[in-house]
C-alpha cells in the first residue's frame, strides 16, 4: 500500500502525529509542494492508494478522481472539505473520512488581523526593519463599530472579543435572526446599515452559491472611509477586483485579508504591492495544537482503515 501527505507547507505531518501503525502497512510519501493542475495533480496521485489532504488546498473533483483508479481512501483534516467531490467519491468506492477540528485558531487569527490593520503593525515592523521608525497613527478599537457579517460559531466568538475591547457590534447574514444577535450582544442590523456603519467589517461565513461575491462594489462603495474590511473566512465571499480597486482608490482605509480566490496566490497579484493591505498566507487555522490534531486524527484513521482492508 501507498500513502500520499498533499501540501504539507511547513513540513510537519510527519512530526506531529503518530504514523507507526500506518507504517506497518503503507508507505508514506509526503509532498511540500503544491501543485495547481489537474493533469499533474493526476500523475503524482496515480500510484497511491490513500492521500491526506490538508482542507481546500488540492481540489480533489470528479474529474481527477475519475483517472485515480487505485485510490480507495481520501483522508481529510476538518469536518468538511468542499474541495472534494464527495459523491463522485462515494460512486467510485473512494471513502473520504474526517478529521477533529477547533475553532479557536480561526478565532484569534481574525483578531490577529483585526489589530494589525488598525494599527498599521505591519507597516511599521517593515519601517523598522528597513532602517526607520514610526511612519503615521493607529486607531484605537474602544468605541468604535465591529460589523460581523455572519454570526455562527466563529462570528459569535468575534462578537464577543468586540465586547470585551469596549466596541459596537453589529451582524447581519442571510438568516441571522434578532434572538440570535442578541445572544452574541450584538445588534441586528441590515446589510446596507452594517456596511454604513461599521468602522471594522469582518467576515465569518461559509462559501456557497448564496455567499460568492456577496461582498461587492455596492457594499463597498456604503463603507466609511476611515473603515476597514477583514476576511479570514473564504476569498470568494468578497469580490476580489472591486476590493482592489477600492483599496487604489483608498475609499476604504484599508483591508487584511487570509483567503484568496486563487491560493497559492499569484506571485504577480495586486495583493501583494497594495500598501493599504495586509495579506496572510491563509494561515488562520495554522497552529501547532490543530495540525496536530489533524495530523493524529488523519493517521489513526488511515491506520485504521489499512488494518481493516490487511485483514
Amino acid at each position: 500500500m501507498r500513502v500520499a501527505v498533499l501540501d504539507d507547507y511547513q513540513n510537519v505531518a510527519l512530526q506531529l502525529a503518530d504514523w507507526s501503525a500506518v507504517r506497518r502497512h503503507a508507505e508514506i510519501t509526503v509532498f511540500n509542494d503544491h501543485l495547481d493542475d489537474p493533469g499533474a495533480v493526476v500523475d503524482r496521485l496515480r500510484p497511491f492508494d490513500a492521500v491526506c489532504v490538508m482542507r481546500e488546498r488540492t481540489p480533489l473533483t470528479k474529474e481527477i478522481l475519475e483517472q485515480l483508479p487505485r485510490l480507495k481512501l481520501i483522508a481529510s483534516t476538518g469536518p468538511r472539505n468542499a474541495s472534494i467531490d464527495t459523491q463522485a467519491a462515494a460512486e467510485r468506492g473512494i471513502l473520504v473520512t474526517p478529521t477533529g477540528y477547533d475553532s479557536t485558531p480561526t478565532i484569534e487569527f481574525a483578531w490577529s488581523l483585526i489589530l494589525a490593520s488598525m494599527r498599521g503593525i505591519d507597516r511599521e515592523a517593515a519601517s523598522l526593519r528597513a532602517g526607520g521608525w514610526q511612519t503615521g497613527l493607529g486607531s484605537n478599537l474602544r468605541g468604535k463599530g465591529l460589523g460581523v457579517v455572519g454570526l455562527g460559531n466563529i462570528g459569535k466568538e468575534v462578537a464577543r472579543i468586540g465586547l470585551a475591547f469596549g466596541m459596537k457590534v453589529i451582524a447581519w447574514s442571510q438568516n441571522l435572526t434578532q434572538e440570535k444577535a442578541s445572544a452574541a450582544g450584538a445588534t441586528l442590523v441590515d446589510k446596507e446599515t452594517l456596511f454604513r456603519e461599521a468602522d471594522v467589517i469582518t467576515v465569518h461565513l461559509v462559501l456557497s452559491g448564496r455567499t460568492r461575491g456577496l461582498i461587492g462594489a455596492p457594499e463597498l462603495a456604503l463603507m466609511k472611509p476611515t473603515a476597514r474590511l477583514i476576511n479570514s473566512s473564504r476569498g470568494p465571499i468578497v469580490d476580489q477586483a472591486a476590493l482592489i480597486k477600492a483599496l487604489q482608490a483608498r475609499t476604504i482605509a484599508g483591508a487584511a485579508v487570509d483567503v484568496f480566490d486563487i491560493e497559492p496566490l499569484p506571485a504577480d497579484h495586486p495583493f501583494r504591492t497594495l500598501d493599504n493591505l495586509l495579506a496572510t498566507p491563509h494561515i488562520g487555522y495554522v497552529t501547532e495544537e490543530l495540525y496536530r490534531t489533524f495530523y493524529g486524527d488523519a493517521a489513526a484513521g488511515i491506520a485504521a482503515w489499512l488494518e481493516a482492508n490487511a485483514a
